[in-house]
């Protein structure tokens, strides 16, 4: 990853979370931690228009990874004594509502950044939670979830590096997200109680990740300067810019589609290119080499 557990950890102290006092708490966030799993089912759409074998081998594994993970969240609301229940809005709308259209889109936005702001969550529980399975469970999944953002951000800087006006659009998206989860942040400050010494540390908490978020992108090349000097009207901008863009680009995608049924005309998926796939071709490389190698003795 691009940053490491050290940078993404929050200090809070040594504040903690009880179990049995802190109960709701704590289920409050399994409960998003849950809806974030199952909208795993996502994968499944990328690993059909996934780009090339390197992809398509990821998506395959995160897919089970996801539901994995599903039977661990649950685990923890029945340790918990919880019944599973909707996540709030944001999270659903981040989560869903979001989806990206374009795998550019899905690994900058959802790998890279979601995935991200879900890690540093995961390392505050792990950090603060006192119930030695509820933390087993959770470092578990840890190691995992570090390897989707590891993921998103390596494919979302060579996306970058080799089509520049990429950059753009990403923004846009990613600055929603971020607007996103800035107003989920407000959300916990007002219902968390000011006298409990780990939950009146949220807003600093929040500050923190979205901090890290900005290093993120700024590391993978989304973002080319300080977050703060992009103004609100820039940001507005940006973010209208994105949406558009996907809105048209979504408009001549069901313009076309009719005559994606014609063969000369039809989205090539990987049983057509994995022959010349980088991971084939590599292998075929290295076959010849061998082949070379024992022709010459």
């Amino acid at each position: 990853m691009l940053l490491s557990r050290e940078e993404m950890r929050f200090d809070f102290g040594g504040a903690k979370l009880d179990p049995v006092a802190d109960r709701d708490v704590i289920a409050f966030a399994v409960q998003q931690f849950l809806y974030g799993e199952v909208t795993g089912i996502q994968v499944g759409h990328w690993l059909y228009n996934a780009p090339d074998l390197d992809a398509a081998r990821f998506f395959a594994r995160q897919s089970l990874e996801e539901m994995q993970h599903v039977g661990n969240f649950l685990r923890i609301l029945e340790i918990l004594g919880v019944e599973a229940q909707p996540a709030h809005p944001a999270i659903r709308f981040l989560a869903t509502g979001m989806m990206p259209s374009t795998f550019e889109e899905h690994v900058a936005l959802e790998m890279a950044l979601g995935e991200g702001l879900v890690l540093e969550a995961f390392y505050a529980l792990i950090d603060t939670v006192e119930h030695p399975e509820i933390v087993a469970i959770l470092k578990r999944g840890v190691r995992q979830e570090e390897s989707h953002v590891a993921f998103g951000e390596r494919r979302t800087k060579a996306a970058i590096e080799s089509r520049p006006a990429l950059r753009r659009r990403l923004l846009g998206t990613c600055l929603m997200s971020l607007w996103v989860v800035s107003r989920f942040g407000r959300y916990l400050e007002k219902k968390m109680p000011p006298e409990h010494p780990l939950l009146r540390q949220i807003p600093a908490f929040v500050a923190h990740v979205v901090k890290n978020a900005e290093i993120r992108l700024r590391r993978i090349g989304v973002l080319d300067r300080p977050l703060a000097s992009i103004g609100p009207a820039a940001r507005v901008a940006l973010v209208g810019e994105s949406y558009a863009t996907k809105a048209v680009l979504g408009f001549l995608d069901v313009l076309a589609a009719p005559f994606r049924l014609l063969p000369w005309f039809a989205r090539k998926r990987l049983t057509e290119t994995y022959l010349s796939d980088p991971m084939v071709r590599g292998h075929a490389l290295k076959a010849q080499s061998a082949d070379d190698a024992e022709a010459s003795t």
